[in-house]
């Protein structure tokens, strides 16, 4: 299948651009939650490399056609949706230093910076062009633009009455994980494969295929994982404060 000369653009400047955010966002937190000056830049450090090598990952096994889509093999990308949410699922849940992290990143920066979801547009100016089926892309598109423009009328609204926001950051929390899952799920019936119930047309061979495949792959998980974390986040603040900061152990 050809891909359209400005998908590489579009998508690996975009994935470039969040992660650029999230590791900005990451130090300025950091800073402003009085970490030393030498933790702080490992930690950030860290995470730099974590990002890096998870995308270097993704790109290169898309990019060797492990995720392509064929009517007569079992799919693959389950794996590599599902193994970052799982392994950064139990880091939220168990590791002490990701817990402190949690508590020195603003809730409002962990919702605001989804604004990035808006990006989603792509599917639709795809489905426009006939290289994705409507099944998925009205779903994908409308649910992350609808996700990522809510991100910072949100953020600003907790950030100004945390205490009567605090169901707002939830609702919008779990629409965000709802819209993710309905587009993995209609990406798992379009795209050809042993599994898929019915054949639609175009086939969503795109999804599955560098450079789109990056969206169900890094960008999916890391999205799902910021939901984790500002659930996380609000579970456990003070009923009476916002935890704003927190020293490292």
């Amino acid at each position: 299948m050809t891909i359209p000369t400005f998908l590489p653009y579009y998508v690996l400047l975009g994935t470039a651009g969040i992660i650029t955010a999230v590791l900005i966002g990451l130090n300025r937190a950091l800073e402003q939650a009085h970490w030393p000056v030498k933790r702080r830049k490992s930690t950030v450090g860290i995470a730099a490399v974590v990002l890096a090598l998870w995308l270097a990952a993704a790109a290169a096994l898309a990019a060797l056609g492990t995720f392509q889509a064929d009517a007569d093999t079992m799919p693959t990308i389950q794996y590599a949706i599902a193994l970052p949410i799982l392994i950064g699922g139990l880091l939220i849940w168990r590791s002490e230093t990701v817990k402190h992290l949690i508590e020195a990143v603003p809730q409002s920066w962990l919702v605001g910076l989804q604004l990035y979801r808006a990006l989603g547009v792509i599917f639709l100016i795809l489905y426009a062009k006939s290289r994705l089926p409507g099944l998925f892309a009205w779903p994908a598109g409308v649910g992350d633009i609808l996700v990522g423009v809510l991100a910072p009328i949100v953020a600003i609204a907790y950030a100004r009455a945390p205490r009567l926001n605090g169901d707002l950051v939830a609702a919008w929390n779990w629409f965000g994980i709802g819209d993710l899952v309905i587009a993995v799920a209609t990406g798992f019936i379009t795209a050809p494969s042993l599994l898929q119930p019915f054949m639609v047309e175009p086939a969503n061979h795109l999804v599955t295929l560098f450079p789109l495949a990056l969206i169900p792959t890094f960008l999916v998980p890391l999205s799902i994982l910021l939901h984790i974390a500002s659930l996380t986040k609000l579970r456990r603040t003070v009923p009476n404060r916002q935890v704003t900061s927190a020293q490292p152990a």
